[in-house]
């Protein structure tokens, strides 16, 4: 790939496409030019990268000629459309939607865990669902000395995830019940302001819904763990931004706590906080807009054999999407 490579962001006006700017522009990516997409509707709009405002252009079929490298976050629908597109005309697309996550001619990569993955790409590589990605920042170092079986988890995931609109609904409701306003809903089925939602993405037959089915599918491919096995709760909670997970985990060989601990404390892009005799613990408004996720609350669990109790959280915009997709496109550099 061209070492100063002109970038396109498609879904440049959402959440995380707004993340993946600023993420560029943070960590120095030598970009050359920067092209921003995004529908007709956010034509006309400026969003400002390195002190200059770029503006935003509609996506069309056509919008990919003399463009290296793609980052998309448009939903799956758009990437299902143009991903193949930009990728025929010589650019690289890493995508954050779920579309080709599981397409098996697609790596679905986490830098820190299966990085070597890339180099086979065809054109696309896959973000991995940002829930999945904050587990297993902690969960694969795990694995990788003790050998993952299983993983029982809930997860506590913020508004952002939904995007932007979520976020404006959670703030719009906090100021409707404390002004004993009429709470009005768009974006989730019930309020989630001081409340809790067991739902996140649609039901599937067996009664789990998709995204709690992603992180058994996709922790299978990044792993490279085909028997992995993952019973998932995922809850959508007042929290605007940073996901958290309590996660119960299995392995094939004994774990003890001050094992796990050195091995989290030498993983990449993870800190160890745990110290609940001073209340230190993982949480997500500590946790947003830094780049690292953290672990703690670790402990034996009671009821499983070789079994360990911990809690991570992370900002779900940065290494939930933007920062992991930012973090894919320089190994691509290095290629």
């Amino acid at each position: 790939m061209n070492r100063m490579p002109h970038v396109a962001v498609v879904g440049a006006t959402g959440a995380v496409g707004v993340e993946m700017i600023k993420t560029l522009e943070r960590r120095n990516f030598p970009v050359g030019k920067l092209t921003l997409l995004a529908s007709a509707r956010s034509v006309g709009k400026t969003l400002t990268f390195r002190g200059t405002s770029e503006p935003v252009t509609e996506l069309t079929k056509e919008s990919f000629a003399g463009i290296d490298l793609a980052l998309f976050s448009a939903g799956g629908a758009i990437s299902r459309e143009f991903a193949p597109v930009a990728a025929q005309a010589g650019c690289v697309v890493v995508d954050n939607s779920s579309a080709f996550r599981m397409d098996d001619a697609v790596p679905l990569v986490v830098p820190e865990i299966n990085a070597a993955d890339i180099r086979g790409h065809r054109g696309i590589i896959a973000n991995p669902n940002c829930t999945t990605a904050i587990t297993l920042m902690a969960l694969y170092p795990l694995h990788a000395a003790f050998g993952c079986r299983r993983i029982f988890a809930s997860s506590y995931q913020a508004v952002s995830g939904t995007g932007a609109k979520a976020i404006a609904e959670l703030e719009r409701q906090v100021n409707q019940i404390v002004k004993g306003q009429p709470v009005t809903r768009e974006v989730y089925p019930h309020p989630i302001a001081f409340n809790v939602l067991p739902h996140v993405d649609s039901f599937l037959p067996s009664g789990y819904t998709k995204e709690e089915m992603k992180m058994e599918n996709e922790g299978r491919k990044i792993m490279h763990h085909p028997t992995f096995r993952a019973s998932v709760t995922c809850v959508r909670v007042p929290v605007y931004r940073a996901h958290s997970v309590a996660v119960s985990a299995e392995f094939e060989r004994p774990v003890t706590v001050e094992a796990a601990r050195e091995v989290l404390a030498k993983a990449p892009g993870l800190d160890v906080v745990d110290n609940p005799s001073k209340c230190e613990y993982p949480l997500p408004l500590h946790q947003a807009e830094k780049d690292n996720c953290a672990v703690g609350r670790i402990r034996k669990d009671c009821a499983l054999d070789n079994g360990l109790c911990f809690w991570v959280s992370g900002d779900q915009l940065l290494k939930g999407a933007a920062l992991n997709a930012v973090q894919i496109a320089e190994e691509l550099l290095k290629l």
